[in-house]
Order: C-alpha cells, then structure tokens, then sequence
C-alpha cells in the first residue's frame, strides 16, 4: 500500500493577525454608490425633504438618504443595529465615498424616521413618480402598461405594531397598493393589513395622478393600458379609464349566470389560442351586471386539460374572464390603431384583438414578480411600532430597489442581466474583496484581476458614471 505525502503541510493556516489596511468585502458597493452619485437621486431627497433638518448641526440629508439607499442595496442585514457596526469599519465608508465621522448610528437611523409625520410621509411618493418619469424618458415606450396590485408585508409576529392587521393570506401585516411599470415599481400607498384591493378611492387616486403624470410630463397621447386582477372587478374603475381615455384589462367574476351563458354557446364562437406549448379556447362578447350602466367587452378562456386536446367548461379549472374597452369605440382604442398604422400596417388592431387581450393579461402576472423582486431585495420585517416610521422605512426601500433595477438597465453589463435578482446581484458583484489605498492624492480600490476580468470590472466602472440626472416632478 503506497503512502501519500502530505503535501499541503506547508500551506495550512496557522493563525491569524488584525491589519489597520482599509479592506473591505463589500468592494462591488463603490459601482452602486458611484451611479447614485451620477444620477443625482439623494439630492433630490435632500431637495424634498429639506423641511426635516432643523438646524445645521448633524449630517446633511443626502448623506443620510445615501447611507439608507446603500443599506438597502447592500441587503447584509436589515436590523438597525447593523449601522452601529458599519460606523466602526472605516473601510465601509471609503467605499461608499463618504467620510468615517458622516457615518450614522442606530440611535441616529432611529431619530431620523420618527420625525416623518403621517402626511408628510407619502411625499415619497412624488420621488417614486419622478424615478417613473426618469425611467420614461430615458426608455421612450410606444404604449405603457401599468399593473396594479397589492403585496402584503408579512409581519405576523410582531408585537403590537400600529397598521399590523390580518390580511387576506391569512397572516398579520401590512398591505401597500402598489403600481407597476415592467420590473419598477411607480407608485405606492403604504397601508394597514386590512386594506383590500379596491379599499376606499385609493385606486382611483392612484390611477388620475398617475395618467395626469405621463400626459403632462411625456406624452399627450401614448395609450396607457391598466391592469388588474379579479380584485379590482369594479364598474366605477371600468368608467374611470374611459374618463380618462386609457384601456384598461381588468379580471372578472365568473357568476352562474355567465356560465350558463357560455355554456349554451355554440361551438363556432369558439377558437383556439396557443403560446409556449399552452392552449386555450376563448370566446368573447359583450356583458352587463344588473347594476352596470352599459355593456363592456369581454372575453372568456379555458385552459386545456390533457392531452386528447379536449376542453372542459367546468368553471370549476382555472379559467380566465377579462373585460376591457380595449376595441370599443373610444378614444384609447384609436390612439392604439393609429400606433400600428404609422409602425406595421399590416399588424392593424393587433394588440386589440382577444388573443393579445389574454396575453396581456396572462403577462400581468410579472406584477408577482417585481413583489417577488421587492421581498428578495429587501424585507417585509418592519422595524418599528409607529405606523409613520414604518411607512418611511419601505419607502426607502421602495425608492433603493428602483434605482437597483434601474441600475442593472444602464450599466449594460452582461454580467449584470436585467433579470437578475438582487440575492445573486450580491453574491456575484457586491461580495467582492478589496483594497482601499491612498497614492499620489488619489483613493483607489483595488481588487484581484481574476475578479476585475470575470465581472468586467472596468466596464461596469465606466458605465457606472453614465446615469442621466432624475428630476423632481
């Protein structure tokens, strides 16, 4: 039997020993905090929230706005406690580009939140329109789609926390109304766990600021298309966008009455509509409820079951009801065909026809996604018993998890798809170790080349500096 040397004798570790170098796990951070420096976001803050700083002793609002924005992107902790540990690291803040003295305390962090009030709290939701509007005039779409949904905050064994309700998955929280543009969220109204979908006029809100927005900061006429699930099933809102001239794709009930009704259907009203190995059999007409005032266009799908590619009307599956003006006559409707005129005539009325309905729809789940996106990046654990400083808090996170996708858009890195979420953003880009030394008046950071040629470090660098400036609307 051959005996093996042991050849790492040489190489094992056999002890350890501190250093007062500025090294630093989180090297990847410097790209954030430049591109948060180019796009000029924490002057904003600091613009619309000047009112918060009472007098000219302590830390500037756009050094605090950036130390929340980077605690955010960095997602290490999400426990206040985490800032009194930073504030000892001098490294940490050569690498967010601030001085060791500008770094804040728990206590600080703590004091900050609690001195928003209740209204002016939902000023945040001015910056979160501007980021929207940034994010417009940067990408020029043709049509807008926006989403609505809500997303609840689970914080169920929270101790007597003020807005921490039962809500409708059964747990205790928080329940925000949220918009969606793509992968942003764009609007938000931070709300008590009890609060549904359609709770008072917050929708309807929502909706007339949001398209007040977009006419009067970008375009007069690009179609704006809303869409909803089953739990924003309400003529008011239907009568609304019509008001307000926008489509909207909204899901139905499927009461005994429209069962019957398709059931007793003929087949030859019947068609088939095919998409990533999926099939469905849709049918569309007009319906009215008893305490409507006129009748909207609607479309019915089921699913198919197996593989004799037979479909069952059971009501009892998955099925789908939609019903939109999208078609009608109305000004919406024109603005979309004028659309395909001028780019494709040959593709007239092509997003209005009832496959594009129930593609649009069945799309609006990437809505779950960006909820999927927030919770990843962020945390549903609120810290604090006062409602209002709650409310600040997931602002903030709100306001950080945009610039993070807007982040991934303008860096242009295939290293950073756009698709990435921010747990492997993280482990791939901001778990990177560093160097942070002083030569010749400069700061540099230096990191391992096999890291700096795996990440393309010096793209990301570059482009880092690219951001255009967000502007307050």
């Amino acid at each position: 039997m051959m005996q093996q040397k042991n050849d790492s004798v040489n190489t094992q570790i056999d002890g350890f020993e501190t250093t007062h170098q500025s090294l630093t796990g989180r090297a990847g951070l410097t790209i954030v905090s430049r591109y948060i420096r180019a796009n000029r976001i924490t002057e904003l803050l600091h613009d619309m929230f000047g009112f918060l700083r009472k007098s000219a002793k302590g830390q500037t609002l756009s050094t605090i706005f950036k130390q929340l924005l980077l605690f955010f992107i960095d997602g290490t902790d999400f426990h206040l406690t985490r800032f009194d540990q930073l504030k000892r690291d001098k490294a940490y803040a050569q690498t967010i580009e601030v001085k060791q003295s500008q770094l804040l305390s728990s206590h600080a962090m703590k004091r900050f939140f609690a001195s928003f009030t209740r209204l002016r709290v939902f000023l945040f939701r001015k910056v979160l329109q501007s980021l929207f509007l940034w994010r417009l005039q940067i990408e020029q779409p043709k049509t807008i789609k926006i989403g609505i949904d809500t997303m609840v905050l689970d914080n169920d064994d929270a101790l007597k926390r003020e807005g921490v309700e039962p809500t409708y998955k059964k747990v205790k929280g928080f329940q925000p109304l949220q918009a969606y543009w793509g992968r942003f969220l764009i609007d938000a109204i931070f709300r008590e766990g009890k609060a549904h979908s359609n709770h008072g006029n917050h929708v309807q809100r929502m909706v007339v600021r949001l398209v007040q927005l977009i006419r009067r900061h970008y375009k007069a006429d690009v179609p704006i298309i809303l869409l909803a699930d089953t739990g924003f099933y309400d003529e008011k809102l239907f009568l609304l966008c019509e008001k307000l001239e926008i489509g909207f794709i909204i899901g139905g009930k499927i009461y005994q009455d429209i069962a019957e009704f398709v059931t007793s259907m003929p087949d030859k009203h019947f068609f088939e509509y095919a998409k990533h190995g999926k099939s469905w059999l849709y049918c569309e007409f007009g319906h009215k409820r008893k305490s409507w005032t006129r009748f909207w266009r609607t479309v019915y799908a089921c699913s198919k079951t197996d593989d004799t590619k037979q479909y069952y009307l059971e009501f009892a599956r998955p099925d789908t009801i939609l019903h939109t003006n999208l078609g009608m006559n109305n000004a919406v409707t024109n603005m979309l065909i004028k659309i395909h005129n001028q780019a494709n005539p040959d593709q007239l009325a092509k997003s209005i026809t009832p496959e594009a309905l129930l593609r649009a729809y069945h799309n609006r789940a990437r809505d779950e996604l960006v909820n999927r996106g927030i919770k990843d990046f962020g945390t549903e654990q609120l810290p604090f018993k006062n409602f209002t400083a709650n409310a600040a808090y997931y602002y903030v996170m709100a306001i950080a998890f945009n610039l993070f996708e807007a982040f991934k858009h303008d860096i242009k890195s295939e290293v950073v798809p756009i698709s990435m979420f921010a747990s492997t953003f993280r482990r791939k880009v901001l778990d990177l170790a560093g160097q942070i030394i002083h030569h010749a008046r400069k700061t540099i950071i230096k990191i391992s080349s096999v890291a700096a040629e795996a990440l393309d470090f010096s793209k990301l660098w570059e482009n880092s500096l690219k951001a255009t400036q967000i502007i307050l609307v």
